[in-house]
């Protein structure tokens, strides 16, 4: 149930809500816009407690919310969630540019990539220093010190950083060196995790399930706001169907609908949504036309030889940069602002 109240109501008025909301033992959480403020109530509520609040100045309506997610809803939450990280803005018209090698392998490899990425005119350094893989005997990540070398490589190149966190116990080392966590596919529903992310205020990338439904992801994003971390990115990365061409099927639909029922910003992942690096830039293309507030893109100086074997879904880093000089052109045709400032970089010029 959310409450929609008038935009001259005043402060003292809107806690008097509150109060009365809070008294039937349900929470409430407000949003603020510019011609209205609502207040969502969060529990199970006594169905006269609806009638009461009709019935109190400065309230224009009352409307059930069916959706099993209430914080991630768009009717909750009319306006976009923009998170601000710097002078970074994610969420808003500003189209952000996260790349980087699926995992951190070297001091050297993930210090020369955060190089590039900065050179080509990226924000975010991407790089996994905890893997979950499919095999028990695959690469795992260097753990803790892989956090230390990106956190490293990082600053020293001007870039925020996010990684990916796969327990609990490892939400707070995490976020002590990463500007952003992200959750994999196969943590996207780990209940655990996720209401231990809703204690922390470090933005969350949440990827969706390889087999799930919108419904399901919003859910999945819904603990972590309701435990009270507003800062959650939505993230399409792919889904298991029945083609096996490509690695996955990467679902450009989810963008738009998930900004249809949700607030919250929508990131694209085209490298492990197709798998392919010949796909990888023209699928980058399609989720900027399609709305995507940011893309994620695997970057490596040496595909053939990286120790995830997620290779063949990496960019080089001229092929990096040029997409980047390619997406600053296209940006603007659907309301997005991006510039490399930079010149493409000559391939192999990254070869020392």
């Amino acid at each position: 149930m959310i409450v929609i109240t008038s935009n001259k109501i005043t402060e003292e008025r809107i806690q008097e809500i509150i109060h009365t909301i809070e008294k039937q033992g349900v929470q409430a959480h407000v949003s603020k816009g510019e011609d209205r403020t609502v207040i969502g109530i969060i529990g199970k509520a006594e169905p006269q407690l609806a009638e009461h609040l009709r019935q109190m100045s400065g309230v224009e309506q009352v409307i059930k919310i069916s959706k099993s997610y209430k914080l991630a809803s768009r009717d909750f939450h009319p306006a976009n969630t923009i998170i601000k990280i710097g002078d970074v803005e994610i969420g808003g018209d500003q189209l952000v540019i996260m790349g980087g090698p699926c995992a951190v392998e070297t001091p050297a490899q993930i210090n020369e990539i955060a190089r590039l990425v900065k050179l080509a005119g990226g924000q975010i350094l991407r790089g996994g220093a905890f893997k979950p893989r499919t095999g028990p005997y695959s690469f795992q990540g260097v753990g803790v010190e892989g956090l230390e070398m990106m956190a490293e490589a990082g600053k020293k190149h001007g870039l925020l950083t996010i990684t990916e966190v796969m327990t609990p116990e490892y939400v707070d080392i995490c976020a002590e060196h990463a500007d952003i966590l992200q959750i994999g596919t196969r943590n996207m529903q780990n209940f655990d995790l996720l209401r231990k992310l809703g204690t922390i205020q470090t933005p969350i990338l949440l990827k969706r399930g390889f087999s799930s439904t919108y419904d399901e992801l919003l859910n999945a994003a819904e603990y972590i706001l309701a435990g009270g971390n507003p800062n959650v990115m939505l993230c399409e990365r792919g889904i298991r169907t029945f083609e096996t061409y490509t690695r996955n099927t990467l679902d450009l639909t989810a963008i738009p609908v998930l900004q249809q029922l949700s607030h919250l910003p929508v990131i694209s992942d085209p490298s492990h949504g197709t798998g392919r690096r010949e796909l990888v830039e023209t699928m980058c293309k399609a989720s900027v036309a399609a709305g995507a507030n940011g893309l994620i893109v695997e970057m490596h100086t040496d595909p053939d030889n990286s120790m995830t074997g997620d290779g063949v879904q990496s960019l080089f880093p001229d092929q990096f940069a040029n997409l980047l000089v390619d997406l600053e052109k296209l940006a603007p045709h659907f309301g997005k602002k991006f510039d490399t400032k930079k010149e493409p970089i000559p391939a192999g010029s990254w070869i020392k």
